[in-house]
């Protein structure tokens, strides 16, 4: 029995191929080629969601280690002194008091130390 498929490809087709907008040469135009780069593209899109919240982490506790050393501490002994004074500012918020507000960070690893 014969099966034609015309309508049906055409939109699967067009589906992939307007998701692989923007890739290089062939890999954009051929159906074949657009699909495989779709499937690994799509792979790599989904391990770097993971990967970019480690790569935060790390900016954020070098830019933390960074404000500390110029104080003559280390990062883990003011991760520690803010966790036995029951202050609660994550990386993010510190990081940025580091980079953008030297003072108030300076004001608050004083009064950890104390």
């Amino acid at each position: 029995m014969r099966v034609k498929t015309g309508v049906v490809r055409r939109r699967r087709h067009k589906k992939i191929l307007k998701l692989a907008r923007g890739f290089y040469s062939g890999r954009r135009k051929h159906f074949r080629k657009a699909k495989e780069q779709l499937e690994r593209s799509l792979c790599y899109a989904f391990r770097d969601r993971k990967r970019k919240k480690r790569d935060f982490r790390r900016l954020w506790i070098t830019r933390i280690n960074a404000a500390c050393r110029i104080y003559g501490m280390s990062y883990s002994k003011f991760m520690h002194a803010l966790k036995v004074a029951n202050i609660q500012l994550d990386r993010k918020v510190l990081a940025d008091m580091a980079m953008n507000d030297n003072t108030s960070f300076e004001k608050l690893l004083k009064s950890v130390i104390k």
